[in-house]
């Protein structure tokens, strides 16, 4: 019988980094887009508001479908949320310098 031997600590290490790099620029790629269909609509920051809390919302609900919620309710929040919030800060950013 053979066993599969474990990843060692620096596979590990380089893939993490590598889906880190990933999950980074598909915030730049969404935040773009997000930029781009946002500009110029006259939404208020109360209707901004709800749009983020929305898509929190669904980001959660989505993920609490799949494989992931085995890492629990609190972590999908966080992890949603903090995703969420990344594309945010950019949409508004680009939005304020006229994006």
């Amino acid at each position: 019988m053979s066993r599969e031997m474990p990843p060692k600590l620096p596979e590990l290490v380089k893939r993490a980094r590598r889906l880190a790099t990933q999950r980074d620029r598909l915030v730049q790629e969404l935040a773009r887009e997000w930029t781009r269909a946002l500009k110029g609509q006259g939404f208020s920051t109360g209707d901004l508001d709800e749009l983020w809390a929305g898509l929190t919302e669904e980001a959660v609900r989505r993920l609490l479908q799949t494989d992931a919620r085995a890492a629990g309710g609190d972590a999908i929040r966080h992890e949603a949320r903090e995703i969420i919030a990344r594309v945010r800060a950019r949409v508004e950013s680009e939005l304020a310098a006229g994006g």
